[in-house]
């Protein structure tokens, strides 16, 4: 029978995402590529630094035990493939032999390939191909490689928090308070409190985490938390939406507008996803964070910010 990643839950990761290659990327930023390959060819045998993706990716690959194979991380990335092969080392240097697949596209768009890989997601340094990706309804996130590591006090469980809209849930609200305001929001979701929300970018993520909660494992657990700034009563809807789709969270938080950063310190989540830069610049004083280039608050960021030349494979 033909090979295939079907009934697992599949993560494609940029080199930069999974690992820290800041100071190769400095170099290639500079304009001198072939540098940049020679110093990676350089430090082949050096495994680079966990970058801030690292934990939640190898608590996703440890419930692959007992022979069943859950999860499947595809290294998808911009670098080139002498680049890849320092990938795959570091990746085995620091007990993630269980990645082996990997497309190194050598600065073209790389995005196109997570269809045939059927990604459940996709963590990127790279904000352009993020939100190329977005576009052709794949769940992405723009890793912030500035973003502190992830803690270690919870080694059985991988925690991941989302926030609400435009991230889980469609933008339909948020475009309420845009354009109207707190009081026509809050009006807005109560009249409509029954009326589950449309499904927003990384809803597909998290029916896959469900499934993966639920399949079990030895030795890890999926914890997760959604994070909004709503407030009662517009608190409602977001949750019967979930009890409509048949998934939980197991924790929420309605913070009203305070920060989120120092709620999700003590979360301490392996990655946190948002879709507002403010929230993602606050929450990665704190946590791994990426933002999630969609809905309304990131329409004008689009119109304003050109896309990367072609020929950049920083990701």
């Amino acid at each position: 029978m033909p090979t295939t990643l079907q009934d697992q839950l599949v993560v494609a990761i940029s080199s930069r995402a999974l690992f820290d290659f800041e100071e190769e990327n400095r170099l290639f930023e500079a304009g001198d590529a072939r540098a940049y390959m020679q110093l990676q060819l350089d430090k082949l045998d050096q495994p680079a630094a966990p970058g801030v993706a690292f934990s939640l990716v190898k608590k996703l690959l440890a419930f692959n035990t007992g022979g069943a194979k859950r999860v499947e991380v595809v290294m998808l990335s911009r670098n080139d493939p002498v680049s890849g092969m320092r990938v795959f080392r570091s990746a085995r240097a620091h007990g993630l032999a269980q990645i082996q697949r990997g497309v190194f596209t050598q600065g073209r768009d790389p995005y196109h390939y997570l269809k045939p890989l059927g990604a459940h997601l996709f963590l990127s340094a790279n904000g352009a191909d993020v939100a190329q990706a977005l576009a052709l309804g794949h769940p992405a996130a723009q890793v912030a490689t500035q973003a502190v590591r992830a803690s270690d006090a919870h080694p059985g469980e991988v925690r991941i928090a989302f926030d609400g809209d435009a991230v889980l849930f469609s933008d339909e609200a948020e475009r309420v308070f845009q354009s109207d305001g707190l009081d026509a929001f809050q009006s807005h979701e109560v009249e409509k409190a029954d009326l589950p929300l449309q499904p927003g970018p990384f809803q597909p993520f998290l029916a896959a985490l469900h499934r993966l909660q639920l399949a079990g494992g030895e030795a890890m657990r999926v914890r997760t938390a959604l994070v909004t700034a709503r407030s009662a009563p517009a608190n409602e809807r977001p949750i019967k939406t979930l009890m409509q789709w048949g998934v939980a969270v197991d924790e929420a938080m309605f913070l009203g507008g305070l920060p989120k950063g120092e709620f999700l310190r003590e979360f301490q989540p392996d990655f946190f996803f948002d879709d507002q830069t403010g929230h993602i610049e606050h929450a990665a004083r704190h946590v791994p964070a990426g933002h999630v280039a969609a809905g309304v608050t990131n329409l004008s960021v689009a119109r304003a910010t050109p896309r990367r030349r072609r020929g950049s494979k920083t990701a």
